[in-house]
Order: structure tokens, then C-alpha cells, then sequence
């Protein structure tokens, strides 16, 4: 059976770039079955120089759950031997919580009765300084799904106040067309992230309803438009919860690694959010554990050892301290997941803080349990 997604649902203005890779990536989901993978299959994937396709499916598989210690033993010498104890260092800055997409599992969702707020060009450079007077050189700034009240240029505005403060932008933003991110290129970003959040179209059409968000196939491509466009790394991510965990993880690997393959020269990192509560939906339960998370950043590490894992302050500050080493090589610090927040506005958070520690306390834990935090290793020319 071939997968399908309706590319026609594209609204007016968004750009088609003819790739094959979501047909790709659908294609091998489908073809994806967890539970037929045995201790013999794990075990060979661990033992192989370069892992496969077919190892990573088996990594992530149920019967993998129990072999972690022997996972963990091979990501974190993937780890040791490209990164050695390197931890790279940033913070989000949330320039906007306006959003014209209805996700029902977002805090920024058109749906949520929250303060709306934009920051000005003058006060998103006043949270800048607040930032910079830290000691992080790399962030990367964020905004609500809407582009009439962040639009390109205004988002352009920002990075070019950013680029004066910090040796590293990134962007996390709705998707945009390869023009597009050439022009956020120009005014000084570097990479951009994109969460396809689940990989399953049917389950993906039931959470957006509404807004451009809902384009399932304009939204998959949007890595690939922002290396057309210039972009220096690109980053994936699940947010994993929503689907079958399993298979978005799969998903998400395949798509990084089929991207990996057609631009050899992109670099390439993952992020592992899991759901969590958020306003208005206080008792959220979160489907996806520890142990689960572990498992997927781990595969991910062995499947494609050269990319960064970030683990976000979703996750609290102890899994963070044992998975930093093991397989992730990026950590948030600092962080405020409010518009402004930094400088005395007052906004509701996209998502409930786990890790609450400052850049300063960040550094310390890493530092005493031997890691070195690198607040950039990026040199921009």
C-alpha cells in the first residue's frame, strides 16, 4: 500500500519543491512493525560499525525496552567519541504567543484563553540583553503560528537584533518558503527547527483544525526549504505523545536521515519533547515515560551518531543531568517559555517548566560531574 497525503490542500503562497521524502518517510512507517523485531536483531544492530534503517526500527522496538543498559553502553561511547563531554548551552526566546492554528494540545492554540502578546522590535532586544547578560551566545527565538502578527519581516527585524548579541540564531517558527528563510538567513539566522509533531497523517489531521499548521505536507518539507534557502542546520522533532511513540520516532529518524542523504553538507539535530500540561488543561496525564524518552534518544544517537540531541526543561532536572553524556549533547538553560517574561511582561508559558535552574546553576551541575558547557561553538563569518 502507498501512503498518501493530499498535497492539493496547499493555501494560496505556499511553495511546492517537489521532493519525494515524506512519500519516502510515510512509506517506511507503514512497513515499520515493532513487535517483530527479537533480542537477536537488537544485538546485531549493536554490533554493526554503521547502523541501518533496519537497526534503528529494531532500537526502537518493545523488546529493546529491555536491553537498555546495552543501548546505553553503545550511545555513550557514539557520544564520548564524537562530542567527548562538550554540553552546548542556549535558551529560547519567545518573541510572540499569537497563533492561528487550532492544535488541541498547545498552550498557544487559537483555542486557549491566554494574554496575547507580541514583543516590540525595542522590547524583544531589551529580553536580548537580559539573555546575553548571562553568558549564552546562542538562542533561538520562537513565536506563535501566525503570520499576520509575526510576520517575515518583523521576525527579520528580531534576528537582526540577535545577531549583534549572540554567535548563534536559530529559529522556531511556522513554516515558510525557501525566499523566505534566504531573507532570515541574510539578516543573521542560522538554523531552524521545525516539529512535524506526529508523522501519522490521520492523527495529525484530528489535532490541527484549523490554521495552515494543518497542511500536513507544506509542514514536512519545511527543512528541506530552509537548506534551499541557506540555512546552516536544520532540526527534527515529535512531539512525542501525540501518536504511537514508536513509530513518530521512527518516523522523525527517517525523515532526518533521508534529508542527511540528499544534503550531506546540512547539519543535523534532533529534539525529544514529550507532551506536557499546559494552560488550561491542568490535568493532562503524559503518555510517554522516562524510560520510553531515553530509549528513543538513544536510537536516535546510534542511528545517526554525528547529530546533536537537545533535551528540553520539559524534563526535569535529574534526567536531564544523567541523559547530558549519554546520548544528549544540547541543553536549555534559563529558560522562560513566556512572552517577555525576562523583562517584566507577563504571558502564560507554552508548556509547564520542569527544570527551572538558571545558566549559572546549569553550568555548576555540569562542571561538577565533569562535562564542559559550550555556550557556542560556532564561529559566524
Amino acid at each position: 500500500m502507498n501512503p498518501s497525503v493530499d498535497r492539493s490542500e496547499y493555501c494560496e503562497g505556499m511553495e511546492r519543491i517537489g521532493s519525494d521524502i515524506m512519500e519516502n518517510v510515510l512509506r517506511g512507517a507503514l512497513e515499520f512493525e515493532p513487535s517483530t523485531f527479537t533480542e537477536h536483531d537488537v544485538r546485531a544492530a549493536l554490533s554493526d560499525d554503521s547502523v541501518g534503517v533496519r537497526g534503528f526500527a529494531a532500537l526502537l522496538s518493545p523488546v529493546a525496552d529491555n536491553m537498555l543498559e546495552e543501548i546505553a553502553v553503545r550511545a555513550k561511547d557514539e557520544t564520548h567519541r564524537r562530542f567527548g563531554n562538550a554540553v552546548g548551552l542556549f535558551t529560547p526566546i519567545y518573541l510572540s504567543n499569537h497563533c492561528d492554528g487550532g492544535c488541541v494540545y498547545c498552550g498557544f492554540s487559537n483555542r486557549s484563553k491566554i494574554n496575547r502578546m507580541a514583543l516590540s522590535p525595542e522590547d524583544a532586544e531589551e529580553e536580548m540583553r537580559a539573555v546575553a547578560a548571562t553568558g549564552l551566545t546562542d538562542v533561538l527565538l520562537l513565536t506563535g503560528e501566525s503570520r499576520r502578527e509575526s510576520g517575515v519581516g518583523y521576525i527579520g527585524e528580531c534576528v537582526r537584533s540577535a545577531s549583534r548579541y549572540f554567535r548563534s540564531v536559530g529559529i522556531e517558527v511556522y513554516p515558510m518558503n525557501t525566499s523566505e528563510y534566504a531573507c532570515l538567513r541574510e539578516c543573521g539566522a542560522d538554523s531552524v527547527t521545525v516539529f512535524q509533531e506526529t508523522y501519522d497523517p490521520k492523527k495529525y489531521a484530528e489535532l490541527h483544525l484549523s490554521g495552515q499548521k494543518r497542511v500536513f505536507s507544506y509542514r514536512f518539507d519545511a527543512q528541506e526549504r530552509a537548506l534551499l534557502g541557506g540555512m546552516r542546520g536544520v532540526s527534527f522533532g515529535a512531539l512525542l505523545g501525540l501518536g504511537d511513540v514508536r513509530k513518530d520516532a521512527f518516523s522523525c529518524g527517517l525523515h532526518a536521515h533521508l534529508v542527511q542523504r540528499r544534503y550531506p553538507h546540512a547539519e543535523i539535530s534532533f529534539s525529544v519533547p514529550r507532551l506536557r500540561p499546559f494552560v488550561n488543561s491542568p490535568s493532562y496525564v503524559n503518555p510517554v515515560s522516562e524510560r520510553q524518552l531515553l530509549q528513543v534518544a538513544m536510537a536516535y544517537r546510534i542511528f545517526m551518531p554525528f547529530a546533536g540531541i537537545t533535551v528540553s526543561t520539559r524534563e526535569s532536572p535529574s534526567f536531564r543531568n544523567n541523559i547530558i553524556g549519554l546520548c544528549a549533547t544540547r541543553m536549555s538553560a534559563g529558560v522562560s517559555v513566556g512572552v517577555g517574561n525576562r523583562v517584566g511582561e507577563e504571558s502564560e508559558g507554552q508548556f509547564e517548566i520542569s527544570d527551572r535552574r538558571s545558566v549559572a546553576e546549569v553550568r555548576r551541575s555540569l562542571e561538577e560531574r565533569g562535562m564542559q558547557p559550550i555556550f557556542n561553538d560556532y564561529v559566524r563569518t
